[in-house]
């Protein structure tokens, strides 16, 4: 037994678990590992194992489930915590998250993502507070201002140019990229209206039907939140970088998100849309290059035609034109030639960023 599994094992034994059968479940892209527990009772709990001395901090998670559940969102319940060594205990949402329910269900897509956007708009409706306060402190909640957005986008130059080209960009041409990006993203920089979850999408959303309204939509991935613009969330569903989504639906589920929100000017709300929209694709673009590169993921680059498809429409925008122009002279379409070369330098971490 390696020392990590003899911590998770006396975890599980002090939360009153320790005799349940344990079976994984699937990872992420970060170092958290999930499994299923299930006693011969029949009661199931998830647990989830995130090493602190490999970067993850259960205390985010923790705080936002809270707030989340007190506001009568289906965060999952914590049974048991020990955030200094990175253990969770969790309620059992099940395994209908909505990009299983939509295959075996496709005329239930649109109830799906319906109730995914009601809870967005009844999210939009509780302020986002500054600190979210737990038994164990306050986690600050962080402005999603335009040191991060930049930040993230920089992900495109640093890590998919450099994988796809066989070198890092000249600082020149990052320092132009970042000046469009800067402009681009000053009508959302100073946005603080709501909690935007981050990965808001179908393979984080769980299907419970048994509930009612926004309770519906179990939540899953939310440790990252930050206060920022109502529109991100919503890219995040509708321009998902794992499933298709028709411009049928996608248009019907922008048009439903604004109907429960007279409160915004439409022309406004889609401009903003289509600018988080950018930066986002942008960012999931050099992501899915870095997992790739840098952590020997090659998988991920299968995923980013998808994702430049997102990008192509997004940059569409009148507001974009300057950096649909940089981003067409300079990056490379994601070709099969570019994705071959991507996957081939799989683990080099030879190019991009260190971080």
């Amino acid at each position: 037994m390696t020392p990590r599994a003899a911590e998770m094992q006396a975890f599980l034994d002090r939360a009153g678990w320790g005799d349940a059968a344990v079976a994984t479940l699937a990872g992420d892209a970060s170092n958290r590992r999930y499994f299923r527990l299930a006693r011969e009772t029949g009661a199931r709990a998830v647990l989830m194992d995130a090493p602190p001395d490999k970067g993850e901090d259960t205390r985010p998670f923790i705080a936002l489930s809270l707030w989340l559940a007190e506001h009568g969102f289906s965060a999952p319940h914590l049974l048991a915590s020990d955030p200094d060594r990175g253990f969770l205990l969790l309620e059992d949402l099940g395994d209908d998250l909505f990009a299983r329910v939509a295959a075996r269900q496709p005329d239930q897509e649109g109830e799906l993502y319906a109730a995914a956007v009601d809870l967005l708009a009844e999210l939009a409706g509780v302020p986002a507070p500054s600190t979210v306060d737990w038994p164990g402190g306050g986690h600050r909640l962080q402005p999603y201002d335009l040191a991060v957005l930049l930040r993230e986008a920089m992900l495109a130059p640093d890590w998919y140019l450099a994988g796809a080209t066989g070198g890092a960009p000249s600082s020149g041409l990052a320092a132009d990229f970042a000046g469009l990006v800067g402009e681009a993203m000053a009508p959302v920089a100073e946005a603080r209206d709501v909690v935007v979850l981050r990965d808001y999408h179908a393979e984080n959303l769980l299907w419970l039907p048994e509930r009612r309204g926004s309770a519906r939509v179990g939540l899953l991935d939310y440790q990252d939140a930050l206060a920022g613009h109502p529109a991100y969330d919503l890219v995040s569903l509708l321009e998902d970088a794992r499933r298709d989504t028709s411009p049928e639906l996608q248009e019907a589920m922008i048009a439903r998100y604004l109907a429960s929100r007279p409160d915004l000017d439409a022309e406004t709300f889609r401009s903003a849309y289509a600018i988080l929209g950018a930066q986002r694709n942008l960012k999931i673009v050099g992501i899915f290059a870095r997992l790739c590169l840098r952590d020997g993921k090659p998988g991920y680059v299968a995923l980013i035609p998808r994702v430049w498809g997102h990008l192509r429409r997004d940059l569409q925008h009148p507001a974009l034109a300057a950096l649909a122009q940089w981003v067409g002279k300079h990056l490379p379409e994601p070709e099969p030639a570019v994705l071959e070369r991507l996957a081939a330098a799989a683990g080099s971490g030879t190019v991009g960023m260190p971080a």
